[in-house]
């Protein structure tokens, strides 16, 4: 009940606006005290309040912290040619293309322009590859969404598992796959997500064998080299499925 509280009221109330405001007091304090130790003068117009950043420890999202340092870890011991990525974080795209000639494919087309990071714009349920035609995937914090309604794609319930055969249809035999979800308790948040059972993923990829697995529980701590079973009695934890092609 308190997440479904804090789900619909953040859609109408600016709480995390709010919540900064004692912290209002201290901006003014540092602001006299800046002001009567510099001689560079401060101008109202120009103040940019930060209230909220005076923390013991840096934050950080544990699903997309540790998904970006798998990702990047697995492409350099593979040193594939090229790595096709369908719908995943930008800011890990553009450092791995650094490393990899990457493809990026994405519902909303990305605009932005880098050496060696190709946007394209394509559905994940209708991806412009052949059959058998890529050697390294990934689809990372994706497929939970597809068929949601979220990204402006069309309402299917279906929609992870036809993702889901589409990347293993675009995979070459000894192809390698990447790719990660929330996994839990089974659900449909709608429309934000899916969270799927951790052995749901290696089920929906026929053909595909699971050859290295990873997880983020639901304190944030990263378990590498594990079993989906581990998984099982999590509410929103992160699966990292690294699945390869078995040849036909």
């Amino acid at each position: 009940m308190r997440a479904f509280i804090r789900n619909w009221v953040g859609i109408v109330l600016p709480l995390r606006q709010w919540w900064a405001l004692p912290y209002l007091w201290r901006y003014v304090r540092h602001w006299r005290a800046f002001q009567a130790a510099s001689t560079e003068r401060l101008h109202l117009r120009d103040s940019y309040p930060c209230l909220t950043d005076w923390l013991p420890s840096t934050p950080f999202d544990p699903h997309y912290f540790y998904q970006g340092a798998w990702i990047a870890r697995k492409i350099a011991a593979q040193s594939p040619a090229l790595h096709v990525d369908v719908g995943s974080s930008v800011l890990t795209m553009s450092v791995l293309s650094a490393q990899v000639p990457t493809v990026f494919i994405d519902y909303r087309p990305l605009q932005a322009t880098l050496s060696n990071l190709f946007s394209v714009a394509g559905d994940i349920l209708s991806l412009p590859f052949a059959d058998s035609s890529l050697h390294s995937l990934s689809c990372m914090h994706v497929l939970e969404h597809i068929g949601l309604g979220r990204y402006g794609d069309p309402i299917d319930p279906t929609g992870s598992g036809k993702g889901a055969l589409e990347l293993a249809r675009i995979l070459a035999p000894q192809g390698r796959l990447y790719i990660t979800v929330p996994i839990g308790r089974p659900r449909v948040c709608f429309n934000a997500h899916r969270v799927f059972a951790p052995q749901d993923i290696p089920a929906l990829l026929t053909g595909l064998q699971l050859t290295h697995f990873s997880w983020v529980d639901d304190a944030g701590l990263f378990h590498d080299a594990a079993d989906p079973a581990d998984a099982i009695d999590q509410d929103y934890a992160c699966g990292f499925y690294e699945l390869v092609k078995t040849p036909d």
